[in-house]
């Protein structure tokens, strides 16, 4: 700076004033570049500049700038409601900071909306900048009116005029501030909660009609028959709620489910004034799963609140409780012909689970003593000590149908033989008498002293081996003999030259090693 000020000063003591231009001198002064907008003004100062009174600065910018001189003259917009009187341009924006320099200084983020004179309330704070601002016009340029940006969604097409705040607010605009009560038609219960259009089908929402059957034609379950006067039986809370005294007029009562169901559930001609019959068959033949078996009188069991919850006192009436199982099994499982009918039904067990008996009846007909009603194979009451064959151990919990395997249970043996056989690794070499050596507690849990029944003690070698070893054959066809040589006279080298008594000289222990014993 102080380089150029010497130099304008060289200039001048030098004469160059003479030749030099006012523009060259200025150019020299300035402290920099304008921003890119003013370049073309950048060689004529006096556009922006009076040499002799800096207090116009902002006339000359609002010269150019007709726009915001028009703004503030009429007080809107940004620049209309920001700025007080008097105040200059360069309070806000600067110059000679370079092509590139950014001399409005604009934050989105930080910039109170409300000094454009349009408050952003409502749906608006959350509406997008750009989705009113749009790409390539300034921010003045926008339009601030309603109807400029809601045109499209003013479901009047215009014919209510452009004051869309008039009805609407910035909270939803789906959503209507009208006072309806100030019309004709104050809108009260569920009418109030009606979509404008579902009344009023012109968009000028004008010659809408005022009587109920204007717009309920589709509801008049009676078809016109009843006249056009709905309100005198609907009111306007809730359509199918009449206000029809049905007993006083019809000359039936409508107590229970029968003051829920619509009119046309039984006036199904849409005639109100056609017979209906006032009987529960008349209506309800369609409901009898019963087909007609127990009768026309269905109170005896039904009553108008619900038809599925039936009240029948079958202990009283027929003389037969129903408990347990009985209580839950459909009517028909019983009762299959007509109530009344020549065929009785039996009362004691047989008579129904006859083809439940796995017993095929050898165990009697008193099903009872060992059934319950509960279900017929639940708990069966059976006390199997009092038979022959006591239930003991691993017996006790296994199914009757292991044993009793053709469901008789009569003349069911009682060896174990017969239900083991499967189970015996001996193949019966060592007989049938299982308890001998096993026990009901458990089929490995066996005990049996080879010393004590059959006087020769298992020793050596001998306790190790398996019984099939000796047994070869069962105990009852063939008697095992306690000689050696009945079993080791293949082991005998000495082919029978010293006896059979080889404990003489081999041990139990193993045969070899044999020597002469005192």
């Amino acid at each position: 700076m102080r380089c150029r000020l010497a130099a304008a000063t060289l200039a001048l003591t030098c004469g160059w004033a003479v030749t030099a231009s006012a523009t060259q001198i200025e150019r020299l002064l300035m402290p920099g570049e304008v921003a890119k907008a003013h370049a073309k003004w950048e060689d004529e100062c006096s556009q922006c500049h009076d040499r002799t009174n800096k207090d116009r600065q902002t006339a000359l910018c609002i010269d150019c700038h007709k726009d915001i001189g028009a703004d503030l003259a009429r007080k809107r917009g940004f620049h209309g409601h920001a700025l007080k009187p008097g105040a200059a341009c360069t309070a806000c924006h600067t110059e000679h900071k370079g092509r590139a320099a950014d001399i409005v200084r604009f934050d989105r983020e930080s910039f109170e909306h409300t000094v454009t004179g349009f408050k952003l309330d409502g749906r608006h704070t959350t509406t997008p900048c750009d989705a009113c601002h749009v790409a390539g016009k300034k921010f003045r340029e926008v339009l601030t009116t309603c109807f400029d940006c809601h045109q499209k969604q003013d479901i009047h097409q215009g014919k209510l005029g452009k004051d869309c705040q008039n009805c609407h607010n910035t909270t939803s605009f789906a959503k209507t501030d009208f006072d309806h009560s100030k019309t004709h038609f104050p809108l009260k219960g569920a009418h109030a909660r009606t979509a404008c259009a579902d009344c009023h089908r012109d968009p000028s929402f004008k010659n809408t009609p005022l009587e109920c059957v204007a717009c309920h034609a589709r509801d008049d379950a009676h078809k016109g028959t009843r006249g056009p006067k709905c309100g005198d039986c609907h009111n306007t809370e809730k359509w199918k709620q009449s206000q029809f005294d049905h007993e006083k007029v019809g000359h039936f009562a409508l107590n229970g489910a029968h003051a829920k169901i619509t009119c046309d559930a039984c006036h199904r001609s849409g005639d109100l004034k056609a017979k209906v019959p006032d009987k529960c068959a008349g209506c309800h033949a369609a409901d009898d799963r019963h087909g007609g078996r127990f009768g026309d009188d269905c109170a005896q069991c039904h009553d108008e609140q619900k038809w599925k919850d039936a009240k029948y006192d079958h202990e009283a009436k027929a003389h037969f409780a129903l408990k347990g199982k009985h209580a839950t099994i459909d009517c028909h499982a019983c009762h299959a012909a007509k109530v009344g009918g020549p065929a009785r039904l039996p009362k004691d067990c047989i008579g129904c689970h006859r083809t439940d008996d796995v017993h095929h009846g050898s165990m009697g007909t008193q099903c009872v003593s060992c059934h319950v009603e509960t279900g017929w194979k639940d708990k069966v009451r059976f006390d199997h000590d009092m038979t022959r064959f006591p239930l003991v151990g691993l017996h006790a919990s296994v199914a009757c149908e292991e044993c009793h395997a053709n469901r008789v249970f009569r003349d069911t043996a009682r060896d174990c033989f017969s239900c083991h056989k499967a189970d015996d690794v001996h193949k019966g070499n060592l007989g049938k008498e299982c308890a001998t050596c096993h026990n009901p507690n458990g089929w490995t849990f066996w005990q049996f002293d080879h010393g004590k029944a059959t006087k020769f003690a298992l020793e050596g070698a001998h306790a190790k081996l398996d019984c099939e070893r000796c047994h070869v054959k069962p105990a009852d066809e063939v008697k095992l003999s306690r000689d050696c040589a009945s079993c080791h006279a293949r082991d005998d080298v000495h082919q029978g030259g010293f006896g059979h008594d080889c404990s003489r000289c081999h041990g139990s222990v193993t045969w070899r090693g044999a020597g002469v014993r005192p």
